[in-house]
């Protein structure tokens, strides 16, 4: 059995397992004993470990990847005159997806109503985090101290750091050559890394998924049904129709060959919930099994994970008018273009801010007059919501990188199109692996 359709078998396992502590956790009738296993033992004993472990060992990647994947990417790439054109065209395409993914949701809320008969039986309270100035994330972009930026994994810093030591080392002649081959050789044991990591990735998304609905169960769902079918409608719309269009316009490439092959990447990010934790996986699937050249793709999809919220952007277009609802407040065309605007904007502006989502909802329903009190109403379900938007986003970072890639004739087609590229999937010999 392959990798992908392990971890298909943990997800649906933890969900399934997890809903049904949930239920035994409710029931009257449940002996103390058993309620002390599952709760204490179980939920927050065994998952609970496996799954933070696992999370820990994916985020210890990060930031060894980025570096050695940004510093090779732009070492190849320093001496061409496409540097330039490849940045503006990553970026300009990540603003442009953003924009469309928070229209579309404010177009498919409108058309909903998801929030025309909540009634608010009491008075929400939600005190949001404070977003720092635009001026100041711009200053914070460059790196005083390169390690302490590593250390705090502060990744839009150690991304400007990546890209200045590649740039440096495709000029510095032949110590420069020299460095590259070991930056190279580094990468190569990173990706090995990564691959150790994979064999037990089935257990870490099983534990994950079992303490996520142990905790929450579907019950969250129901009582805000209409929000939430909305949210999830409009990101399967975005990753599903609009990303394939786009790949289908701008390259000519099958949307089909590129949703078949990030299966192993959404399962990821639905399990962690966090783009950041995703990147190698995503990585390793963008350059192995779609043949996105390593110039390209240490660029893209590392800027991608930090700045390419178009998941979140649909929260928050959904969001937005499900709240001005709420509280009978009739949105303007001019609202509804500051929240376009705003959303696109701050998919940059606060990509270093833990808790991002939430605290660019705030800021978007201040500039739309709106308030923030009312996000409140949606935390019950937003840990949901955040799985599938993660799903969409690392979509999106494929997607983009493939368009970037293909335009730069930086794309092994014959990799893309063979459907057993890097088929065996992070296989390890696990003969091979140390013993206890």
């Amino acid at each position: 059995m392959s990798l992908t359709n392990r971890i298909l078998i943990a997800m649906v396992a933890g969900i399934l397992l997890g809903s049904l502590f949930n239920l035994l956790s409710h029931s009257t009738g449940l002996p103390p004993f058993f309620r002390v296993v599952i709760d204490d033992l179980l939920v927050g004993g065994l998952f609970d470990v496996v799954g933070r472990i696992f999370v820990a060992s994916l985020k210890m990647l990060v930031v060894p990847l980025v570096l050695v994947s940004l510093i090779c990417g732009a070492s190849s790439l320093g001496d061409s005159a496409r540097m330039g054109p490849i940045a503006m065209k990553t970026l300009g395409f990540y603003l442009a997806t953003t924009a469309i993914a928070v229209a579309v949701a404010l177009l498919f809320a409108v058309f909903v109503g998801p929030g025309s008969h909540v009634q608010l039986g009491v008075e929400a309270n939600f005190q949001p985090s404070v977003a720092p100035p635009l001026a100041d994330v711009l200053v914070d972009i460059f790196p005083s101290n390169p390690v302490r930026a590593m250390s705090e994994g502060k990744m839009l810093q150690i991304i400007v750091f990546a890209l200045l030591t590649g740039y440096a080392i495709s000029h510095a002649g032949e110590p420069g050559r020299r460095i590259a081959s070991f930056f190279r050789d580094l990468e190569a044991v990173v990706m090995r890394m990564v691959e150790v990591l994979m064999v037990l990735a089935p257990y870490g998304v099983f534990a994950l998924l079992a303490k996520l609905f142990s905790n929450m169960g579907i019950g969250a769902i129901i009582d805000l049904a209409a929000y939430f079918f909305t949210v999830l409608a409009v990101l399967l719309f975005h990753a599903l129709v609009v990303y394939s269009l786009m790949l289908k316009t701008f390259t000519g490439l099958s949307p089909r060959i590129l949703i078949a092959k990030m299966r192993p990447v959404w399962a990821f990010a639905f399990s962690t919930a966090s783009s950041g934790a995703t990147l190698p996986i995503t990585l390793r699937t963008v350059e192995r099994r779609l043949g996105v050249h390593n110039s390209v793709a240490g660029f893209t999809v590392p800027l991608g994970a930090t700045i390419n919220m178009d998941g979140t952007a649909i929260m928050q277009g959904v969001a937005t008018v499900f709240i001005a609802q709420v509280y009978g407040v009739d949105l303007s065309l001019t609202a509804f273009l500051t929240v376009i605007l705003t959303a696109t904007l701050a998919s940059i502006g606060t990509a270093a801010v833990p808790g991002v989502g939430l605290i660019t909802l705030a800021l978007v329903l201040e500039q739309a007059g709106l308030p923030v009190e009312g996000i409140a109403l949606i935390i019950g379900v937003d840990r949901l919501l955040d799985m599938v938007r993660t799903a969409v986003n690392v979509t999106g970072d494929a997607t983009v990188s493939l368009i970037v890639a293909k335009t730069e004739n930086q794309l092994d087609q014959g990799v893309f199109l063979n459907p057993r590229a890097d088929h065996d999937e992070y296989h390890v010999d696990e003969d091979a692996l140390p013993r206890a």
